[in-house]
């Protein structure tokens, strides 16, 4: 707990000039050199805190020559927030996590030159670097390197993933914590009131609170799925060995990565979707999906439910209801992907008043600000899309709005998702679907693929360019595509949709030939011609 004691013990004061950490250094060394028994130098916040016996005038001269100047000595009511009574926080932010919204969140709090504690139970890093988009595409990498050369192995695979998940945690996670100078600690957070946090117990405080505690796999209560034991997207990552038959249950994007990447190590692979493979996107795409599937052997059951799992004679048999009737399976591993539930038990929401919907997400504004004033959340605990950059935005602005009386709030009409099968989806804005739910009168075009001389030329025509504009101003609304190569094109798209860009407008740009993103220029053509009866990069 810091103390009045220690705070007055304390002289804050504003330094200009500097970049970086060797500037503290240097900072430092003057502080020192002018008087100061303590001292230490946040270069990013332009701010020094020395021993009270330092003088001004001493650090000015101790300064002066060194690129560095010393602006103003900050008063006693600027440096520290205070709480109804009066009295200090411990922290100007204390962040419940250690993901990618929640290092966010740390580090642009630290730009702001505040005081930060974050605290984790867990592994450092959260889903994406530990277990979900880091490790997930890296197998995906090397199964599909599998499928067209037979190597490498699945066991070979998972050591290569886990290397680079160690080396990605320390450098982007681990190591930012003393570059950022964000005070750490292991252990578990729960929710006192809106300003204080028991830290395995004990109560530290804060001005704001930033809850970003992220999600886990969630486990629906089908009969005899545990005693059968089931793969989660985590334990799924650690395979040394593809099974044989594989059963997954869900057909969303970690279902459909997961499942064709066992699929790609050998494994025979029935999704089971209760719509459809990739049930939020364009339903051509959808179709296209499920033929590649096909011929790579595999099977989709849709508009299927899982009724039961069972052990039945070494093997686990799935059995279910679908439109043609019951079904069952015997498999030798059954792959649960329904989604994820929010880490939001045991944090003490309900004590505080923190709202939490239907399930369990907590509810924020616009300006990621919970049902408490202080406390802010961002990431997979919320109910906000569940995506890694979703959440170092969400935890950035979080931070800002809190600590800087900021106005930051997120704008999803050009979000990028991808599902990274082969080929692969890529969406940005709406589809068809969401934009006539929204009541927009729009008009589409699709493109198939073997109107795209870059597909041509690799020799894989499956997939297509979908455009959805709106039918007055021709301002495209949304783009999907199914290509290798999707997830590379989609940032054009996010661009275009961001800035309000015609699809006349996109038909008239220029674009590379023989490259993927031609096909969102050529999509965008046929809204006014036949582009089949085009020349070679005819505007």
């Amino acid at each position: 707990m810091v103390t009045e004691e220690t705070r007055m013990s304390e002289q804050h004061l504003e330094i200009s000039g500097m970049t970086c950490q060797a500037c503290a250094v240097h900072v430092e060394a003057a502080l020192r050199a002018a008087g100061a028994q303590h001292a230490s130098v946040d270069w990013r916040g332009g701010r020094a805190v020395a021993s009270s016996a330092v003088d001004a005038g001493a650090v000015a001269q101790s300064l002066a020559g060194t690129g560095y100047r010393l602006e103003r000595v900050v008063r006693d009511d600027e440096r520290r927030f205070e709480d109804e009574d009066g009295g200090s926080f411990d922290f100007d932010l204390i962040v419940i996590g250690s993901g990618g919204g929640a290092f966010a969140g740390a580090i642009r709090a630290r730009d702001l030159g505040r005081r930060v504690l974050m605290v984790e139970r867990g592994t450092t890093g959260g889903t994406c670097v530990n277990v979900g988009c880091i490790p997930s595409k890296a197998l995906l990498v090397a199964s599909e390197r599998a499928r067209l050369a037979h190597a490498p192995t699945l066991s070979e695979a998972l050591a290569g993933k886990r290397a680079l998940v160690d080396e990605l945690r320390q450098a982007k996670y681990v190591d930012l914590l003393d570059e950022y100078g964000i005070e750490f600690r292991r252990a578990s957070a729960r929710l006192v009131d809106a300003h204080t946090v028991a830290v395995d117990g004990e109560p530290v405080s804060a001005r704001a609170i930033l809850v970003a505690s992220g999600a886990r796999p969630s486990v629906p209560a089908i009969p005899g799925l545990e005693e059968a034991g089931y793969l989660t997207s985590t334990s799924a990552l650690e395979l040394s060995e593809a099974p044989a038959r594989l059963a997954v249950l869900g057909a969303g994007a970690v279902g459909l990565e997961l499942g064709q990447m066992l699929g790609n190590f050998g494994s025979t692979v029935t999704f089971i979707a209760r719509r459809d493979v990739a049930p939020n996107g364009e339903p051509e795409i959808s179709a296209l999906l499920r033929e590649v599937l096909a011929e790579d052997g595999h099977t989709v059951l849709r508009g299927a439910i899982t009724t039961e799992v069972a052990i039945e004679g070494g093997e686990k048999v799935v059995r279910g209801m679908g439109p043609e009737g019951p079904f069952e399976l015997r498999v030798d591993e059954v792959l649960v992907a329904a989604g994820r539930t929010p880490n939001t038990e045991d944090l003490g929401l309900d004590a505080v008043g923190v709202e939490v919907d239907a399930h369990g997400a907590i509810v924020v504004d616009e300006l990621q600000r919970t049902s408490v004033p202080s406390i802010y959340a961002a990431g997979d605990v919320t109910g906000q899309p569940r995506f890694v950059y979703v959440a170092a935005a969400g935890g950035a602005a979080a931070a800002e709005n809190a600590l800087a009386s900021g106005d930051r709030r997120l704008d999803f009409r050009a979000l990028p998702q991808i599902i990274f099968t082969s080929p692969a989806i890529a969406q940005a804005g709406l589809t068809e679907t969401e934009a006539r739910a929204q009541g927009l009168d729009v008009t589409t075009t699709a493109l198939p693929l073997s109107a795209v001389p870059r597909a041509l030329v690799n020799g894989d025509t499956r997939g297509l360019f979908k455009l959805v504009a709106d039918a007055e101003s021709g301002r495209l609304v949304g783009v999907s595509v199914l290509a290798d190569g999707a997830p590379d094109v989609i940032q054009a798209a996010v661009l275009a949709i961001d800035r309000g860009m015609t699809a006349e407008e996109i038909a008239s740009t220029w674009a590379p030939y023989l490259a993927m993103a031609e096909g969102l220029k050529l999509a965008a053509q046929t809204f006014r011609r036949d582009v089949a009866k085009l020349s070679c990069c005819a505007a």
